[in-house]
């Protein structure tokens, strides 16, 4: 567990659960150790380790926010067979130490793609 603040806690717990994401039909991550961060306020949120994603299938964009207890975060669109997701996928790939824990991760925006969860690993 890590504390951003008093009033504000950012709370990271790896977890043995399978992930599968999903875009437009196609495998674009898949791992049984995922981490799942909670934070005050917002919904948790699954991050995955970089290596379990198709790295092919997602291409950096410029886009960056500031988060005041994460750190800065990068995001990657995802581009399948001519369709794309713009910023669909956030990393912080220098955290602040509350979020050390998803250092190298990647996490996607449920509405954008499809997570199914408890799947076997194919």
């Amino acid at each position: 567990m890590s504390l951003a603040s008093p009033q504000h806690e950012v709370k990271t717990e790896p977890r043995r659960e399978k992930l599968r994401i999903l875009f437009q039909g196609k495998l674009v991550a898949e791992t049984a150790r995922p981490i799942i961060l909670y934070e005050t306020g917002l919904p948790a949120v699954y991050y995955i380790p970089r290596e379990d994603a198709r790295m092919n299938l997602l291409a950096r964009s410029t886009h960056r926010t500031r988060c005041p207890y994460k750190g800065f975060a990068n995001y990657f669109d995802i581009v399948v067979d001519g369709a794309r997701s713009a910023n669909a996928v956030w990393t912080y790939e220098d955290p602040l130490p509350a979020a050390a824990a998803i250092k190298g991760y990647l996490a996607f925006y449920p509405d954008r793609v499809e997570i199914e969860r408890g799947v076997d690993k194919r």
